[in-house]
């Protein structure tokens, strides 16, 4: 895919505006900021807590962080299915009892490209985290030119996302890149779908 320099532009003005409205939209409570999560009327924690480092200590030592971070505000928890063969996602549900999932904005992470994988994934994360529902599930390592058509692709993960949503699995849909290139041509193609969360750029 062929970028031209308005559409380099363009995409790189929409970032810096969601950045600086990101900035204004700030407010600290206890030391902790905290922002909108795009236009979902959520407010998070600036900072958020990484799924994938609390898989590495004990497990105690793991539940004791997370809980530590919730007692002092942080809320926004990141995790994913794959994260240790699901050891963080197991470490943060016990994390979560208690009280603790109702002070936490829970996002994990799938991998699976078609619809019938994707849906294993979300119910191993939902029964992993031991909750009833993930406010935020993002398609992981799309890293690819062509991960985009493939997940709308008939029996796609697109079909299973979105009847988790309906079920009340899942609250906001999104996507996660990681690499530049292919986060600048990616991004382009998402818009044009308009019906997610862009990590890095927009929030629906």
């Amino acid at each position: 895919m062929n970028l031209s320099d308005l559409q380099r532009r363009e995409f790189i003005t929409s970032l810096a505006t969601l950045s600086a409205a990101a900035v204004l939209q700030g407010e600290t409570s206890n030391g902790v900021i905290y922002r909108n999560l795009g236009s979902t009327g959520e407010r998070v924690s600036a900072i958020g807590l990484g799924g994938y480092h609390i898989g590495v200590p004990s497990e105690d030592e793991g539940i004791r962080i997370i809980r530590t971070a919730l007692d002092r505000g942080i809320t926004f928890l990141d995790n994913s299915w794959d994260y240790h063969d699901g050891g963080s996602e197991v470490r943060m549900g016990k994390a979560l009892r208690d009280g603790y999932r109702k002070r936490a904005f829970l996002m994990t992470k799938y991998n699976g490209r078609t619809r019938a994988s994707a849906a294993q994934q979300i119910d191993d994360s939902l029964r992993r985290l031991q909750t009833d529902h993930i406010d935020l599930i993002q398609f992981h390592e799309n890293i690819r030119m062509t991960d985009a058509d493939k997940y709308f692709a008939p029996g796609g993960a697109h079909e299973a996302v979105m009847a988790a949503k309906k079920a009340g699995k899942v609250r906001y849909v999104g996507l996660q890149v990681t690499r530049t290139r292919a986060f600048i041509c990616t991004c382009l193609i998402w818009q044009r779908r308009t019906i997610f969360i862009l990590t890095a750029a927009r929030c629906h």
